[in-house]
């Protein structure tokens, strides 16, 4: 995810931090400070720490339950509005589902009970209540840990309640239409959590209601664009009409190539026909903004790190290359020649062809 760094790895699996997460820690520091000064600010700061760090062992719920079913987690983000374990798939078979979305809220109940167990004071009744600053640490981590659960079990796709809700629909209907339906559901919740935000002032609930929003919306169309990939070959979906570059041209001739056709990228192509990197618009608009000089070959801002498929290939393995980052993937013959190359672009096209 941009705007993050890495921690390290954990568990098999890589502990990065968005920027915007000490934006967070900086606010909660300056409010506490305001109202306390410093001791009330570094409670505050610990509590948040202790927080996220719990968040932290909510994800790793999902991750280790994913696992036992032969599913990787790349790695887990911590925002300001929680976490984001990033599973290389999700878990297509609806019971496996239901125990990867419940393993999260599972973690968090075991450390609400394992507070309580060390002496935090909260009781159920308190859910009820908002303001719990006169509680001391342990009571207001397992109070929150308490709320996180039953937050996360709210039937709003892509939460972990709502990921239940898709797969007990799957049990009677085709998952792209159980996701349509959950990821509709989801947006409901959202927009009344975003109405509930603004009418109570809290900036965080109006962020989580944007976030589920969205990211049901991508998710629903995710799980329609694979459903058509499984029926669709790379020779199917890829752009055969297109404007290539040469070892031997600039970055003027790159520009020239930009103005006068519809492509975002261009393949750089030896006499053989075998395929060197792509030219990017974009690198190519930050290299003319820069000191490079017109006459430079272009072949200095390829991308060089082209996933190459061959013409029989699903549509899913293009996917897959193109969720890592990849500019444009290239379609290949058995002699390494390029024939053609699918980007995220025709993809969306191929979608609309599809009727999805």
């Amino acid at each position: 995810m941009a705007w993050s760094f890495s921690l390290g790895r954990f568990l098999g699996s890589e502990l990065r931090v968005h920027v915007t997460f000490f934006l967070l820690l900086a606010w909660v520091g300056f409010a506490a400070y305001s109202s306390g000064g410093w001791p009330a600010a570094i409670d505050n700061i610990l509590f948040v720490l202790a927080l996220f760090a719990c968040v932290v062992a909510h994800e790793f719920g999902h991750a280790l339950m994913a696992r036992r079913y032969g599913i990787r987690t790349p790695d887990i983000t911590l925002l300001p509005i929680g976490g984001l374990a990033r599973l290389e798939r999700m878990p297509e078979n609806p019971i496996q589902e239901v125990w990867v979305a419940l393993a999260g809220p599972a973690v968090n109940v075991v450390i609400w009970a394992i507070l309580v167990v060390f002496g935090a004071g909260i009781q159920l009744e308190s859910l009820a209540q908002l303001d719990l600053e006169r509680s001391d640490l342990l009571s207001r981590l397992a109070y929150v840990n308490l709320l996180l659960a039953l937050f996360n079990l709210i039937p709003a796709f892509p939460m972990d309640g709502g990921r239940v809700f898709r797969a007990l629909l799957c049990l009677t209907m085709d998952r792209v239409k159980a996701t349509r339906i959950a990821a509709l559901g989801g947006q409901i919740v959202a927009v009344g959590l975003g109405f509930l935000g603004l009418t109570s002032g809290n900036p965080i609930l109006v962020l989580i209601a944007v976030f589920v929003f969205v990211a049901a919306n991508e998710e629903s169309q995710d799980v329609a664009l694979r459903s058509v990939a499984r029926r669709v070959l790379a020779r199917d979906a890829m752009i055969t009409e297109f404007r290539a570059l040469s070892p031997e041209d600039t970055l003027a001739t790159a520009a020239q190539a930009v103005i006068h056709t519809t492509q975002h990228e261009f393949p750089v192509l030896s006499p053989s026909g075998e395929l060197l990197g792509f030219v990017t618009r974009d690198r190519l608009f930050t290299a003319l903004a820069g000191d490079h000089p017109r006459s430079e070959p272009a072949v200095s801002i390829m991308v060089t790190d082209i996933p190459k498929v061959a013409l029989t290939s699903s549509l899913n393995k293009v996917l897959e290359g193109l969720h890592k980052g990849a500019p444009a993937i290239a379609v290949c013959t058995k002699a390494g020649k390029m024939v053609g190359y699918i980007t995220r672009e025709n993809i969306g096209e191929l979608m609309v062809i599809q009727g999805r």
